[in-house]
């Protein structure tokens, strides 16, 4: 019968078994190495994903920076006025669809017509901005009308409104409009419709205002007469602001 030495280990059969050597690093990073090189189809891949995604963003930056050169306004131009070559100035900007306005090659086109609307320093100039008809036409006179702040409408006038011209007489009295020196009988009359053509700036002190009306020619003399009083309202017709 055996005996077994008290205060000696017990020791199991496992804990007899050699322990196997760790692998090296060297082995570890090869099989890693070859277990990628097993999958060239997720490179390829990935490879034509990335060169798409190049593509795309330069076509995207190729499209957003193009830029147009077009015509822009250099310095004021009040409607009605002849442009110069003085008024205008190159532009490179990216076009929204939108917009229409004049190619900076066509300067020569347009330096010579009128400004149809006022021209404002440093914006683009448009097609509709332009005309080559003068704004007073074969058989109408330009009459300026100055007017207090009270004797017209606070809606802004624009070059092309249509307006009537009205003679407001002194303390509501019914006296009669001016007489034109072609005698009584070719008195002016009480209300002339009108189409506007220029728009001044308000004086500062004052706030009085300056407009520049077409009339026909017939008329002109009798609303200079009128004007001259200090005693005309602007009425803005039905339809008549641009």
């Amino acid at each position: 019968m055996s005996k077994t030495a008290p205060g000696s280990p017990t020791v199991s059969p496992a804990q007899l078994e050699p322990t196997p050597p760790a692998p090296r690093q060297g082995v570890t990073a090869a099989v890693s190495f070859r277990a990628r090189r097993r999958r060239p189809g997720m490179a390829v891949l990935a490879a034509a994903l990335i060169a798409a995604g190049g593509a795309g963003g330069f076509l995207a930056w190729q499209k957003t920076g193009e830029r147009t050169p077009v015509l822009a306004v250099a310095q004021s131009v009040n409607a009605g006025d002849v442009i110069k070559e003085a008024d205008l100035t190159d532009a490179s900007v990216s076009l929204d669809p939108a917009l229409k306005p004049f190619p900076a090659g066509e300067r020569n086109t347009v330096v010579g017509k009128r400004a149809a609307v006022a021209l404002v320093p440093g914006a683009l100039l448009s097609h509709g901005q332009v005309t080559d008809r003068a704004l007073v036409q074969d058989g109408e006179q330009l009459v300026g009308i100055g007017l207090k702040p009270d004797r017209l409408p606070a809606t802004r006038l624009s070059a092309g409104d249509r307006v009537l011209v009205v003679y407001t007489p002194a303390d509501g009295s019914a006296d009669q409009a001016p007489d034109t020196g072609a005698g009584a009988a070719a008195q002016a009359p009480t209300a002339v419709t009108a189409r506007v053509v220029r728009v001044g700036e308000p004086q500062q002190a004052t706030g009085d205002l300056v407009v520049d009306v077409a009339v026909p020619e017939a008329q002109g003399p009798g609303l200079a007469a009128q004007a001259a009083t200090g005693r005309i309202a602007l009425v803005v017709e039905p339809g008549g602001t641009s």
